[in-house]
């Protein structure tokens, strides 16, 4: 099969495409022909050697869609989707014409989505998932503040916050645009800017003075004192990374006067396994039209695969798709 590789870090020239065995299946595995895989920012990351645990050689790619060809006699034929924390890193990932997998990691694609839509999905919202229900249990009438509501984690947790009656609040640097999710369902924008306090202020204006109670920082680190401020009593701030610094300073007094609360995230600690079960639970909402990922706006082929990960690393709006 033919597939992206590398085996030194660095920037999108490292990837290769390289001729590889096809895989096969063995008890408990099956194999899938991938009809489309998204480059998400944590794919560009890890080719350039950010991301911890990378075995090298490596494929990369977390997120993929396709078709069951080698496996349990029941699945295949059958379109699925997945991601997980350890494609692309321990094992090889999904920027390839096949990819193997376990048999407890086939999920199927909802019919809704093509295969290329379905590829855009995975890391997003199943971190989305994870933050705003599993970890900060975002609750029906509460409100949740959304930094980074422009990219791809952001508009999951803005449609996520909807379906459990949250009203929701958005910060960027620039608005959704016009037609995506977030676009439609944010009730509020505020504009982000290196004043942390004026940030907070707004939106605390917005929220009556009371702040939020839960907020979901999807940038990190330049945002974050921006996102304590914004917490209201008792809030829970969601945290997933970290740019422009890995360090932040807390005012510790204001923090547990207002006994607040502080969780990580890490979609990377779930297996493709795993994440396969979070993608069960979100099929659903998709089938109902209730969930929409980004649009697809660039679509490049193998042989194209470092101007893929060139488009991301230029920050390009919306999904970036490579079609094997």
């Amino acid at each position: 099969m033919r597939a992206l590789r590398f085996d030194q870090f660095g920037g999108p020239d490292v990837l290769r495409v390289a001729e590889l065995p096809d895989p096969l299946a063995t008890d408990g595995t099956a194999v899938v022909a991938v009809r489309a895989a998204s480059v998400n920012p944590s794919d560009l990351k890890n080719v350039a050697g950010i991301m911890e645990g990378t075995v090298l050689p490596r494929v990369p790619g977390r997120d993929f869609a396709g078709i069951v060809v080698d496996g349990p006699p029941q699945w295949r034929g059958v379109e699925v989707w997945g991601t997980g924390g350890d494609v692309g890193f321990t094992l090889d990932g999904s920027h390839a014409e096949y990819i193997r997998v376990p048999v407890t990691a086939l999920a199927r694609k909802p019919a809704a989505l093509s295969f290329e839509e379905a590829s855009a999905v995975g890391v997003n919202f199943v971190i989305g998932w994870l933050g705003a229900v599993e970890i900060a249990h975002l609750s029906r009438g509460e409100t949740v503040v959304v930094f980074g509501i422009s990219g791809g984690v952001g508009g999951a947790v803005a449609q996520i916050a909807r379906t459990r009656g949250a009203r929701v609040l958005g910060v960027d640097r620039v608005p959704p645009a016009d037609g995506t999710p977030a676009a439609e369902i944010i009730d509020a924008f505020v504009p982000f800017t290196p004043d942390a306090d004026a940030v907070a202020d707004t939106l605390l204006a917005h929220t009556g003075g009371r702040g939020a109670e839960v907020v979901y920082d999807a940038v990190g680190g330049v945002t974050t004192a921006a996102a304590l401020a914004s917490l209201a009593q008792r809030g829970r701030l969601v945290v997933i990374s970290a740019v422009g610094t890995p360090t932040v300073e807390i005012n510790l007094p204001d923090f547990y006067h207002r006994e607040a609360r502080m969780l990580g995230a890490d979609s990377r600690k779930l297996d493709v396994t795993e994440s396969a079960e979070r993608l069960a639970v979100l099929t659903p909402y998709f089938e109902r039209g209730e969930f929409r990922p980004l649009p697809v706006a660039h679509q490049f082929g193998l042989d194209e695969g470092h101007k893929a990960y060139t488009a991301v690393a230029e920050q390009v709006s919306g999904r970036v798709v490579i079609v094997p």
